[in-house]
């Protein structure tokens, strides 16, 4: 993965930090920018849910750096950010679920450490910032496909958490010049993303349960549907918003997704006939929290960001059973 590259210029003057760098998504980040010779690359990370083996991966390779810390500490995010061009926001306590379990926590890394990490950007002089956001922030909006400017009413605290994020952004780059840009992701999956526990996302759930013979369950009678994304997308889009120069670019969310629908039964079926297996799904209530529906418009990505898509589903869902 990540031999063409998604940038035009040298990456050899420039420090990038990733928060989040020790879990799914960030580490494939910092495995793109150590791949195609950046100067440096920090990670911070506290491994509340990201993974040491992640960061294993590139502990020998002479550009990067680790910094074991907690962004729910404004210290540790100034000391982080110190000499840093660019950010790359990836920490966050993830799941919808998890939130509704457990709101404060969800709010206090999600929210204040967005905050401090802001701050610490703005303090350092940061080039760019780039973050991580999702399409709960859609909430009980009903249109599909979602479009940026129509979001509704948040449906969990994780969501609410990821709208004050989009918040806190905008006035940032108002009231102090930074330059920012959010990345709203549609369930983004692909190795290295835990199977395990209770907030495992579906697709490594399926694959897990299916490969032990057991049969997956499916909340709800599985006809609600979602955009999967896979990480490569996920990358592309955040080195784009990374280096982009269209003035107009600057300080928006985007939606980083396929623009394409799929059913959780209808993901079922995919992952079981390329699996062969005959199992069938079990299927509970629903849960609280879930958006009902969710297809992505990605036009503005495409149109400001030169943002394009190359991996599919099914294509997606191939690389992450080769890679098991």
């Amino acid at each position: 993965m990540y031999e063409t590259p998604f940038h035009s210029q040298s990456l050899g003057q420039h420090s990038f930090l990733v928060t989040g760098g020790a879990g799914f998504i960030g580490s494939h980040l910092v495995e793109y920018l150590l791949k195609h010779g950046a100067g440096k690359v920090r990670v911070l990370d506290n491994f509340l849910t990201g993974s040491k083996t992640n960061v294993e991966l590139f502990s020998s390779h002479p550009a990067y750096e680790f910094f074991h810390g907690d962004i729910r500490s404004v210290d540790v995010c100034r000391q982080a950010c110190s000499g840093m061009d660019f950010v790359l926001h990836q920490a966050a306590l993830a799941s919808v679920q998890r939130s509704m379990n457990d709101p404060v926590t969800t709010h206090v890394i999600n929210a204040d450490g967005f905050l401090n990490m802001l701050v610490a950007a703005k303090d350092a002089g940061v080039k760019r910032l780039v973050y991580a956001s999702s399409s709960s922030v859609y909430g009980d909006h009903p249109d599909l496909p979602k479009q940026e400017h129509k979001t509704g009413n948040p449906l969990s605290p994780y969501a609410v958490s990821k709208k004050v994020n989009e918040l806190y952004a905008h006035v940032f780059a108002l009231g102090y010049g930074i330059q920012i840009i959010g990345l709203r992701y549609f369930n983004i999956f692909g190795p290295r993303q835990d199977p395990n526990g209770p907030y495992a996302a579906v697709i490594p759930a399926f694959i897990r349960e299916l490969k032990a013979g057991h049969s997956p369950v499916i909340y709800g009678d599985g006809s609600q549907t979602r955009d999967f994304t896979f990480v490569e997308n996920a990358v592309q889009a955040n080195i784009k918003a990374l280096f982009t120069e269209h003035a107009e670019a600057i300080n928006r969310v985007y939606n980083i997704a396929c623009g394409e629908s799929c059913s959780i039964n209808q993901l079922f079926t995919t992952i079981a006939q390329l699996l062969h297996s005959e199992l069938k799904p079990q299927y509970l209530p629903s849960r609280n929290g879930d958006i009902l529906h969710s297809m992505a418009d990605v036009s503005l990505a495409s149109s400001l960001l030169k943002y394009n898509p190359t991996v599919n589903l099914r294509k997606g869902i191939e690389i992450l059973l080769a890679n098991h």
